[in-house]
Formats: structure tokens, sequence, C-alpha cells
């Protein structure tokens, strides 16, 4: 296996100098909210001295006091909603402006209402709501993961505000006179608030740019390197690239077999390949996403999958069809963490859910997870592997939804699965064939075989009704004998195949049998690995597992299990045993582990399946005499 050189900034180097830049920022937004705030507390101590002078009593001011209020209470919505339309940097400097420009004019005020009108309004809208800004928009991505560090730090922000500046405006007061006092504040608040802005403007790329212009030696083919950071050395600016582009879309007339996406294909068993999808594709997919979303979409709902949008999953399963709705989909930058994923579907409300069996297991021994409270989750779709009985029973039991199971391939996606609102879904079943695709379970012949026999799953590339099923791809690209072999004849008119086993019973429920090459026999028997994966993950030491045959000079092959442990757990000898009397008490004698193996994870693709080959090809690698190590 060839090796890629390190780039010339390491991740770990990239990722201290985020740190770094990360509690600068922090800091900065500490000293933001210092300042803003200080229009509130200032106004405690200036607004007597003003009603002396103006010759108003207290009880005549309630109407300023009011303004005052309702200055502050609009600014924060209103100034939070043009950082969503314009961007932070340009709130910050408009807080600068709108500071100096509001003491100012506050202090040349003839009346006690003009005053509170100008104070109120203006530093309300302008200078005090934009302190509340970098924790709202700049920083939000942070604070959302560390949402008690944000609210300490907006304490500490008023709390610095309320004993420093009170006696710091009083003495001014009494020196000065409140209205030049009230001056000199607004010079000092909106030199201090162009400073802060300053110190919040964007990161240079610099660190980004020489860790991309390391890879490129990795990378000959690599001709353009585009950031949305800004330009650096061989990077060019995103916002500069697109300034070219004419400003109006002119969109290009696609019949529906013509080419529109190629992805590949994940590479659990063997080298990725690329396979053309066709406009029509989105189409076939629908009828499967609509009945795994439990009737996607009704009011208010809200999509998120942790699928990356580049794979078939992440597309076709998720983005696509939402958008095709028209409804949103919460996109989040980052790997899956259980106590990340609680609390985006907490704060966005999500109703909807495409979560791959791996997400789901790890969620399923996350403590967070185990009592999330009320949330708004209706329907998770689960994909990529066989979701077992285990996982089923959890997300029923912790979650209040029941997980409907989906089965697909790039190739052709969206054609068996659950929607339990309209059948039963049943625990460790693939689930029925979508409405309108036909499937069946297949020999070596390609013959259909009867329910209850283990075989083949495949789709037929004309649909129930005698039509071309739209779901299907064009082929893979440059490479017409593997499209070729992946149907039992004609690929205009017959079963397309999967490499999937099952057996379909007689109410159209297939259940999953595995991979057709990660079944192996061993002392004469046909075991299949999905099933004795779900047995060991029902133990509660087991977050993760693969089970591959271990070459055997007596035997041929022995059950071997790759289990990796939950925290906490400890993988010695007591429970070894523990777990294979665990599978000896559920399943039949010979598909218990023979010999178990703990490792700290295990060799997954992209998309979140794990790769058996590899592990097989460990277990006859050692066999032969060598002695590597397992790597993810």
């Amino acid at each position: 296996m060839s090796t890629v050189p390190p780039p010339a900034v390491s991740a770990s180097s990239a990722r201290e100098a985020d740190s770094r830049y990360a509690w600068w920022r922090l800091v900065a937004a500490l000293a933001l909210m210092t300042v803003g705030s200080s229009a509130m507390y200032v106004v405690s101590v200036v607004l007597p001295a003003a009603q002396a002078e103006f010759g108003v009593a207290r009880a005549d001011a309630s109407l300023p006091y009011t303004l005052l209020m309702v200055g502050f209470g609009v600014g924060g919505v209103l100034m939070g909603r043009l950082v969503d339309r314009i961007g932070i940097m340009p709130v910050l400097w408009i807080g600068a402006v709108g500071l100096g420009l509001g003491f100012t004019l506050a202090a040349h005020a003839q009346s006690i209402t003009a005053f509170a009108i100008v104070h109120g309004l203006l530093l309300g809208l302008l200078g005090s709501s934009t302190s509340f800004a970098p924790l709202v928009a700049d920083t939000a991505l942070w604070f959302v993961r560390r949402r008690g560090i944000a609210v300490a730090i907006c304490a500490s922000g008023n709390y610095v505000a309320g004993a420093v500046w009170p006696p710091i405006v009083q003495a001014g007061i009494t020196h000065w006179g409140w209205r030049d006092t009230y001056t000199a504040l607004g010079l000092f608040s909106a030199v201090a608030m162009a400073l802060l802005a300053l110190a919040m403007r964007p990161r240079p790329p610099a660190a980004a740019a020489a860790a991309l212009a390391g890879l490129r030696d990795a990378c000959p083919s690599l001709a353009h390197v585009i950031s949305v950071d800004g330009a650096g050395d061989g990077v060019a600016d995103w916002s500069a690239t697109l300034a070219p582009a004419a400003d109006r879309y002119t969109p290009v007339a696609t019949r529906a077999d013509d080419p529109a996406v190629l992805i590949y294909t994940s590479g659990t068993t063997g080298p990725p390949k690329g396979a053309l999808m066709p406009h029509r594709a989105l189409i076939g997919n629908l009828p499967g996403f609509v009945a795994s979303q439990n009737w996607f979409p009704r009011p208010g709902d809200v999509f998120w999958s942790p699928a990356d949008w580049a794979w078939t999953g992440g597309l076709m399963d998720a983005l696509l069809p939402t958008l095709y709705f028209g409804f949103p989909i919460v996109g989040v930058r980052g790997r899956f963490a259980p106590d990340r994923a609680l609390e985006i579907v907490r704060r966005y409300r999500v109703s909807n859910a495409f979560l791959f069996p791996t997400a789901l297991k790890m969620m399923m021994r996350s403590p967070p997870w185990q009592a999330p409270g009320r949330l708004a989750l209706r329907a998770i779709m689960s994909a990529g592997e066989s979701v077992g009985a285990a996982v089923f029973d959890w997300t029923r039991q912790a979650l209040g939804v029941t997980v409907n199971e989906m089965f697909g391939q790039t190739e052709m996606n969206y054609v068996v699965g659950n929607s339990h609102r309209r059948w039963p879904a049943l625990a460790g079943a693939m689930g029925r064939a979508y409405p309108g695709h036909r499937v069946a379970v297949i020999d070596d012949d390609g013959r259909v075989v009867p329910p209850g026999e283990v075989g083949e799953v495949a789709v037929h590339r004309r649909d129930v009704h005698g039509h071309a099923d739209p779901v299907f791809f064009l082929g893979y690209l440059n490479n017409d004998a593997a499209t070729r072999r992946k149907y039992t004849g004609d690929p205009a008119d017959s079963w397309c195949r999967t490499g999937d086993l099952a057996l379909q019973d007689e109410a159209g429920y297939l259940w999953y049998r595995g991979r057709a090459d990660d079944v192996f026999k061993a002392a004469g028997y046909r075991i299949g690995p999905g099933e004795i994966e779900n047995c060991l993950l029902g133990h509660p030491a087991v977050v993760n597992v693969a089970v591959v045959p271990k070459p055997d000079a007596e035997r041929g092959a022995v059950v071997k299990a790759f289990v990796v442990l939950a925290e906490g757990q400890h993988g010695d000898a007591a429970l070894v045993e523990a777990l294979q009397r665990h599978v000896r008490g559920r399943l039949a004698p010979y598909e218990y582990p023979k010999e178990i193996e703990f490792v700290d994870a295990l060799p997954m693709t992209t998309t979140g399946k794990v790769q058996r080959r590899v592990l097989r090809e460990l277990e006859a690698t050692r066999a032969a005499g060598a002695s590597p190590a397992v790597r993810s």
C-alpha cells in the first residue's frame, strides 16, 4: 500500500493554530461584550444627572425609561437579523459608528425625552446589540458545543461592565459634567469598538494555504485550489473567482436519461467504481424516501443527516430529496460524534434523519442519548448495513422512534425498506420493496427462489408496471464489462444483482444474511457474519464488531470476531468467555466466535461501512506467517 507524504503543515499544528485563534476571538468577544454592555450601565449613572439638569423628577421619566428598554430589546433582534444578511464584520463597524454618534448626540440633547430617545433607540440599536453579534454569529459553532462557557462569558462581560463603568463615569461627571463626560465616552467607545472589530476580522488563510501547498506534491494532477477563507500562495479566493461569473443562470435543457452526476461506490468489497447517474434517478428515489421518512414532508419538518453530501447516501437520500420538496436541511461540518448529534437534533428541532447503523450504535452506547428528553424526531431512516435487533429495540425505547431500515445501492438506490406508519417494521428485517420497484431473491443462475430460501437480492430493470425503473444508473464509467456483469442478462430487461444475500418470507419482507463475498464456510457450515455481529452488539460491552473467517488447517476456517469495546470495558479472557457464552446461548453452536480480538477501531469506508475485506486479508496475511497490526 502506498503512503501519502505528510503535508508541510501537519494536521495537529493546524488544529493548534485554529485553537489559538478561537481563544483569541473568545477574548475579543469578551471585551466587545464589556464595551457594548457599558451603554446600559452608563445610562444608570448619567440619566439621574441629566434629570437633575432638566429639572425632571423620576416619576416623569417613565417614557424615557420605556424608550431605553425598547431600544435595547429591539436592537438585539434587528442586529441579529442584520448579521444574517450582511455578515459579522459590517455589523461591528456599524456598531463602532453607532456608539460614537449615539453618545455624542445624546450629550447635546435639550430634553430628557430627546436624551432617552437617542440613547435608547440609537445606542440600543447600533451600540449595545453589537456586543451580542459575535456570540450569535461569528463563533456560533464553537458555542454550540460549549454552551456553558458561552453563558459564563456573557455573564462575565456584563459583570465587568457593571463593576467598572459606573464609578468611572461618576468621577467624570463630578469633574467635567455629564455632557463632556458623555462626549468623551462616545469617542472612547467608537475607538474601542473599531479596534475590537479589527481583532475579530477573519483569519488570514496562511496556515490553510500552507497545508494545501504541502499536499500538492502528493497530488500531481491537482490544478486549482479555491479557498472560501481568502487567497494565499497558489490558492484562489472563492469570491474573486466567482465575481466574473454571469449574474443570471441559464439552465440547459436535459433529458431524463442524460448523465447528471458521477458517484463512486463505497468500496466495501473492492476498488470503488464510478456509477453514472441520470437525471431521472432522483424521481426513482422519491417513493422510498417519502415512505422511509413516514410520508415526508409535513409542515415544520427539518431534515438532518451526518452523511457526506458527496456520497450517494448524503446526496440522494438526504440533500436532493429534501430540497426537491422545498424543506430545510441542516448542514454541519466535521465527523460524527454522538454528543454533538444530540445538540444538533435539539437545537434545530430535527424531525427527520438519515443515520447509518454505525452512528446509531455509537449513540446507543453514549450516556447523553440514554435520556435525551423530548425531541422533535418523528422518523429515522438507516441504511448502509443491517441495523440489527439491538439497535432497533434501543431506538424504539430510548427515542420513541421506530427505525425504518432501508436497502439500496449506488447503482439503484432506495428500493427496499420499511415505513412503520404504513406497514409494520420488524426488528432485523430489511423491509419490503418500496412502491413501484420489482425486487426478488435469485439463485446463481438468475432464477427467483421460493420464500424462505437464501439467495441474492436483485432488482429488475423494469418496474412492476413493465416500464423502465427510473432509479437505475446508466452504467459504470469506462467499464462496460463490469456493467454487464451486474445484470443476469440484457441490461435493459433483466435482474440487476446486488451482491447481498437475504431470504424473503411469505409477507414479502427481506431478511439480510450478509454480502455474498462476506459469507464463508467453517467446519462445513455456511456462516453469514451479520447474524453473529448483531448478536454480539446486544452485549453491553460491545460498541462495534466485525466477523470474518480465520484460516484453519483442520476446519478450513473458524469464526473470528474483531470487537470494539464500550468505554470503561477491558478486553480480558473473562470478557472473551462472556461474549462467547452470549452468542452460544442465542445462536447455533457452530456460529459462536472461536477467537475474539479487541481493537480500538474497525477499518471503515468514508460512508461508515465496515471493510471486512481488509480484515479477511489481514487474517490471510497472518496465516501466511506475517503479523501486521489492525489499522482503521
